[in-house]
């Protein structure tokens, strides 16, 4: 069993602990433990158990107060969104409470680590836009926000803070929990200062990233604004299943730009084909994309708020009632989590791009939704991974490439080919699958050579260290020369690309 495992058996067993033994007693009893979601405990009915596809009942026997007087003891205190936690866990224990105060209902929700969630939206996150994370209850949205505090802190370096209402992220105590990785937590003392603290935030600790669990309130969507144009970039979930709901929501609504209706002049209502009186979008977005999770694994993601809203906006206007259905089908996401078709190679290692065959490409900071269309007009073979590992190329543009992020030095580490687009442009795109489908362009590359050009480029550096002035490295290919370069600038080199091909090669020597 892997370290991660036992360590989510060890914080499940702290939860199980916190019951009456009867029903421990009957927990334990059950072989699919693990998938446990919640235990609810009712005065006067009988305990029962959440899993993902069923609800059981643990035991004959109807919870008394002592029973819920028990479990009280057991756990944290309890604030004023009647929530509490166990130290150094992420399980939530939610209460209910009687007109006069007295806890009557507890729900002791089962709070657990996954890794990878994120790795389907991790261009986006990494990108530095302001994403908004919608979806109903237990889909996994805290869950979500936790990996990407982790991946933004101790992945990409970023000056992470945490608002953590609930403790619900890095949950109970003073010290938060590792799955937050380098995250800094700050903690609300009550829902309603939550806007207080996410101000606190910005204007005391210097952050780079913001991330906050259930907005919900005019003040939090002001306060959200307020951070954006400062140039922090915000990660939160807020109440809301979809887009489409939250576009309506007046409380929630200028999270993506709010509504505001316009009368229009007669002749411009006719040339548009509308009523006299439209919706539109008030002001630019905050956050400029907008994930709607809408189960464990399906994703509807919205690269373009602001032309997202405004389509909507517009089928509304014309009274089409078609507008979801349309936005989804243009935005939804399919997550591959392993390849369709295998990769043929030769003996050499070199990956063969005829066109029976699938390549599986990791795009990183490249629009999506052109890249798909693009795919799909052109019908090249061409799987999108959302794992690096699993890809045969990394996909970016020279805005990405030219900023060195951890994902170009991951597929340096191993010996993946990256493809750069000068622009984040359709043509860009499609010139590039145009490559794919002839057999052409940098795929071709063995990944033994990049792997032999890499090890070349890091010797070489090691010896500029160590003395030496001036080293030209042997012939390559441009994309073998740029992953060199990037060898170079990560020993504080300079790096000159000479000669004419076949025979342009690399100079390194010290700044």
């Amino acid at each position: 069993m892997s370290q991660n495992k036992i360590d989510q058996q060890e914080e499940l067993n702290l939860l199980i602990n916190t019951l009456p033994n009867f029903i421990q007693n009957c927990l334990f009893e059950k072989e699919n433990l693990e998938d446990l979601l919640e235990v609810v405990l009712d005065l006067g009915r009988q305990p029962e158990a959440r899993f993902p596809n069923k609800d059981i009942i643990l035991d004959s026997k109807d919870i008394i107060d002592k029973d819920i007087q028990y479990v009280v003891n057991k756990v944290g205190e309890f604030g004023g969104d009647n929530r509490a936690g166990i130290e150094r866990t992420l399980h939530r224990i939610s209460a209910i409470r009687n007109r006069k105060g007295t806890i009557i209902g507890l729900t002791l929700r089962v709070g657990r680590t996954l890794s990878g969630t994120i790795n389907p939206i991790l261009d986006h996150v990494v990108s530095g836009r302001n994403i908004l994370i919608l979806g109903k209850p237990g889909v996994g949205k805290t869950t979500m926000l936790r990996e990407v505090a982790r991946v933004l802190s101790d992945e990409v370096h970023k000056r992470v803070i945490i608002v953590d209402t609930s403790n619900e992220i890095a949950g109970d105590g003073d010290i938060p929990h590792p799955a937050i990785g380098h995250s800094r937590r700050m903690q609300v003392p009550t829902p309603i200062q939550q806007h207080t603290v996410m101000i606190e935030a910005i204007e005391n600790h210097m952050p780079e990233v913001i991330i906050i669990d259930e907005m919900g309130t005019e003040l939090e969507a002001i306060a959200a604004r307020t951070i954006a144009e400062r140039g922090v970039q915000l990660v939160a979930t807020a109440h809301g299943n979809t887009l489409s709901n939250l576009i309506m929501n007046p409380t929630l609504s200028d999270l993506v730009g709010g509504v505001q209706t316009v009368t229009l002049g007669d002749n411009e209502a006719n040339r548009r084909g509308t009523q006299k009186s439209i919706l539109e979008r008030k002001a630019p977005p905050t956050f400029e994309v907008v994930v709607e999770i809408k189960s464990w694994g399906s994703l509807v993601v919205h690269p373009e708020v602001r032309k997202t809203v405004d389509d909507m906006l517009r089928s509304m206007s014309l009274g089409i009632d078609k507008s979801r259905r349309i936005s989804e089908k243009e935005t939804q996401i399919t997550t591959l989590n392993h390849r369709d078709t295998s990769i043929s190679k030769n003996d050499n290692n070199v990956i063969n791009l005829n066109k029976q065959h699938t390549t599986c490409i990791y795009p990183f900071g490249v629009n999506r939704g052109r890249l798909y269309k693009a795919i799909k007009d052109i019908g090249t073979a061409v799987n999108l991974v959302s794992d690096l590992k699993d890809s045969d190329i990394l996909l970016t543009t020279k805005h990405y490439y030219k900023r060195g992020h951890t994902a170009l030095k991951q597929a340096q580490h191993y010996g993946t080919p990256v493809y750069v687009l000068r622009r984040n442009t359709t043509t860009q795109i499609e010139h590039f699958l145009k490559d794919i489908s002839r057999g052409g362009g940098p795929i071709q590359i063995s990944k033994k050579i990049t792997s032999s050009a890499i090890l070349e480029a890091e010797d070489a550096s090691h010896r500029i260290l160590s003395g030496e002035r001036i080293i030209a490295l042997n012939p390559q290919v441009a994309y073998i020369r740029k992953l060199q370069h990037i060898v170079a600038d990560r020993y504080n080199l300079l790096s000159l690309s000479q000669g004419e091909d076949p025979t342009r090669h690399v100079v390194l020597h010290p700044k």
